[in-house]
């Protein structure tokens, strides 16, 4: 079989969603409840998400970092930034996926706000 299983119904737009749009989705859904919580001690925070972190030549840790948290400074925002790869590679399934990208998020904001996770998300598991 050649072409699609399923016909877009808008020429040139697939109808499912890619993986990392799922992805994407899930990451937006969970920071906009979050931002929308802490808006006002957060401040301007911009969030992202890259395939992978950029590891340099010499790393020698055995770890690979699922989350960047970059502080930001006078007119430069903080920047929070969500690797795919690294957390979909250690989820089985959409509600492993789910609870570590709650976790991860949560754990970065708490960490920007300097409180307890739990505090950030009643969600937050450790």
């Amino acid at each position: 079989m050649r072409g699609p299983a399923v016909l877009p119904r808008i020429p040139g737009r697939p109808e499912l969603r890619t993986r990392r749009e799922r992805f994407d989705d899930l990451v937006l859904s969970i920071v906009t409840e979050i931002d929308e919580r802490w808006q006002e001690r957060l401040g301007l925070v911009e969030y992202a998400v890259e395939d992978t972190p950029q590891i340099p030549d010499d790393w020698s840790d055995d770890t690979v970092p699922l989350s960047s948290l970059i502080r930001g400074s006078g007119t430069t925002p903080t920047r929070l930034v969500v690797f795919r790869r690294p957390i979909e590679h250690r989820c089985e399934n959409r509600t492993e996926l789910e609870a570590m990208l709650l976790t991860v998020i949560v754990e970065q904001v708490a960490e920007l706000l300097g409180i307890d996770p739990e505090m950030v998300d009643p969600r937050y598991e450790d």
